[in-house]
């Protein structure tokens, strides 16, 4: 690529910055670091041993944590799949890079993929895409159509459509493993490595599916929540495990005359049986790449990351799915084994949130960030600094009030003490004391007492929401799904439809 290609790439605002890092790191190809970017989808954090979880154990992506950093407070800024995807490849929220909902992607659009590939990185994306266009910016990809299948998947290549027998989850490792051991020679790669696991409906693969058939799955405190002090939202909201988890859910009929509490408790079981075993498979799958990159020789030059797209909620408030602004649905598990920079077993507190994800990729790679890009750099938190004016808040928004979960639209602002979200539509607000409360179950909104707090958490939302550009560009829209109908899909002989999102 010549230097006018990368100029127009970059953006005339970063080009000053720009000549002289790329140009050291095209020098110095044999010393940029390969990243390797794992994701899950809807795995939360406190169902990973590394963060305490109590349910289950995650041995090898625990390794990441104990060879390198644990970010305790790392948070998705619009908690739902494609969204959070959008955000993570551009740098950017919801309202400008045009994903709010679960339309499509504007591949056209800078990308982070874009100017590692641009910068001489051999690009692959593997696996979960749900965009809704094809991939751009990636020397290879293989992806699901939607949500895509767990037992013999299609996959969507360049030149078509696939089925592939076997189980997901594995065969998504196997083209990872492929997409490397295929490189070219004497260039750095970045690989988005994202399983589909363990998302809704939670079918395991059979060397795990009685992983957890005679346990007994620990209760989360807040399972019977009765949201006495919440807004309307929190009522109103149809993806409670009780009523609203069904048979092709639970893959059977509970037992005749349950009802209330017995219900709750057998549905609870049954949804976080299969939801664990499900992230077993991830769990194993994420040793096959660590072992395989430390044979290899690949470990000391490469960076791993372990991450989910956003949270989700495991019978918390009595919830599955994710949405709200609550912790269980926006926190995200993040480990980084990066060698030489990340101290082994070392754990960072700082606030980080997913826009960040963009920079760091760039930063990591000896790149500079562009102006555009709303996220920072958490390369300084990876090696274990704190610079000064590192983020003490963020601002969170969510868009869609699609049916099926029926969760109403709120943004809010999110302080290393206190949360505050306002359901706007509704004009109803929530305040929660994250010292005193962390399971967020007493509303202090109308706390006489809390009224100074309350007025400077607005202060700060507002700051923020100013700050971002939020100009409430989605707030009156409800975008429907959406699948490419142009060119491609003539091109492709109709097979590009199947890019459909079965939700």
């Amino acid at each position: 690529m010549n230097r006018r290609d990368f100029i127009r790439l970059l953006g005339v605002g970063a080009v000053s910055v720009a000549m002289p890092s790329f140009l050291a790191a095209q020098s110095k190809d044999s010393k940029r670091p390969n990243i390797v970017y794992i994701m899950s989808d809807d795995h939360a954090a406190h169902a990973v041993s590394a963060y305490g979880s109590k349910i289950n154990q995650t041995p090898n992506i625990d390794r990441i944590a104990e060879d390198g950093i644990r970010f305790n407070h790392c948070y998705a800024v619009n908690s739902i799949c494609t969204p959070s995807r959008a955000t993570i490849l551009t740098g950017k929220y919801s309202h400008l890079n045009g994903v709010a909902f679960f339309n499509r992607f504007d591949g056209s659009q800078p990308t982070v993929a874009k100017y590692l590939q641009a910068a001489g990185y051999y690009t692959g994306m593997i696996g979960k895409w749900h965009l809704g266009t094809e991939p751009t910016g990636f020397d290879k990809w293989a992806i699901l159509p939607g949500q895509g299948k767990y037992h013999d998947p299609d996959f969507m290549k360049p030149d078509g459509l696939s089925v592939i027998k076997g189980y997901v989850t594995d065969i998504i490792t196997d083209m990872s493993l492929d997409f490397i051991k295929n490189r070219p020679q004497g260039k750095p790669f970045f690989l988005m490595c994202h399983h589909k696991a363990p998302h809704r409906n939670w079918q395991p693969d059979e060397e795990h599916k009685k992983m957890f058939e005679n346990r007994e799955i620990p209760e989360p405190a807040t399972l019977y929540d009765d949201y006495s002090t919440r807004t309307d939202a929190a009522r109103e909201a149809t993806m409670t495990i009780k009523n609203d988890l069904n048979k092709n859910d639970l893959k059977m009929d509970p037992p005749t005359g349950l009802e209330g509490k017995a219900l709750l408790k057998w549905k609870y079981q049954r949804y976080m049986k299969d939801y664990l075993a499900c992230i077993a498979s991830v769990d194993d799958n994420v040793g096959r790449l660590l072992d395989f990159l430390d044979k290899a020789g690949l470990r000391e030059n490469t960076i791993v990351i372990y991450t989910s797209d956003q949270g989700f909620f495991l019978g918390d408030h009595g919830w599955y799915d994710k949405r709200f602004m609550y912790e269980e649905s926006i926190k995200m598990p993040f480990l980084v084994r990066w060698p030489g920079a990340a101290k082994p077993g070392s754990v960072q507190d700082g606030l980080a949130i997913n826009p960040d994800f963009a920079p760091t990729f760039m930063d990591a790679a000896g790149l500079p960030v562009p102006v555009d890009m709303q996220g920072k750099s958490l390369v300084p938190l990876i090696k274990g600094d704190m610079p000064e004016n590192w983020r003490t808040s963020f601002h969170y928004r969510y868009y869609d009030e699609s049916e099926e979960h029926h969760v109403r639209s709120h943004y809010g602002v999110r302080t290393k003490t206190h949360k505050l979200i306002y359901f706007w539509k509704q004009n109803q607000w929530e305040m929660y004391d994250l010292v005193t409360d962390p399971g967020e179950l007493r509303n202090l909104y109308d706390d006489p007492r809390q009224g100074k707090i309350v007025e400077q958490l607005k202060a700060e939302m507002y700051r923020l929401k100013k700050e971002l550009k939020d100009d409430d560009q989605f707030a009156d829209r409800q975008i429907p799904y959406e699948v490419d109908s142009g060119s491609a899909r003539k091109a492709r002989s109709g097979w590009i439809n199947r890019l459909s999102w079965n939700l």
